[in-house]
């Protein structure tokens, strides 16, 4: 599918449904949508993050959560977890241990007017990325994130900052 045919839920302030739009016209037009990211940790405690694709219409190239992607139109935001897993990085969401929402975002600048859900999980790889979505996967331990961030935040999306920031401690 054409990633400008892909169809979200427009949703109010208040991340209830009020319509329906194609992602071009949701950017374009900043309406407030919804999305979902996860952190993948190794057991020894090292997140997995992900280098965007640079054919990516959003912040190609920059590192992102593990797994982030759009909810669907009719979609929940669990079942858009589940989906997205597989898509990006090519295991399934059961190989995911204790695969939960950790926290919940509001819609802002910083997320690209999407409401997040920020999951975690655990699981050691080995990983498929799909190209098309992903140009990298590397592990990081927090305190690499945090110097990274500090050092080179341009290499950061702007979603992944804010959530790292406003992380639960």
């Amino acid at each position: 599918m054409n990633l400008h045919d892909e169809t979200f839920d427009v949703v109010d302030p208040h991340d209830r449904v009020v319509g329906s739009a194609p992602r071009s016209q949701i950017h374009a037009r900043g309406l407030l949508h919804r999305a979902v990211h996860l952190w993948l940790f190794h057991p020894d405690g090292r997140l997995l993050l992900q280098r965007r694709s640079l054919t990516k219409d959003r912040e190609p190239g920059r590192w992102t959560s593990s797994v982030s992607g759009h909810v669907n139109s009719g979609e929940e935001y669990d079942a858009a977890m589940h989906r997205e897993i597989p898509e990006e990085i090519g295991i399934s969401a059961a190989a995911c241990q204790g695969l939960a929402r950790i926290k919940y975002f509001s819609a802002c600048a910083e997320t690209d007017q999407e409401f997040v859900w920020l999951y975690r999980a655990t699981h050691a790889g080995p990983f498929r990325p799909d190209p098309t979505e992903v140009a990298g996967l590397e592990w990081f331990t927090p305190s690499e994130v945090d110097q990274r961030l500090a050092a080179s935040p341009g290499d950061f999306s702007s979603c992944l900052k804010m959530l790292w920031v406003q992380r639960p401690r």
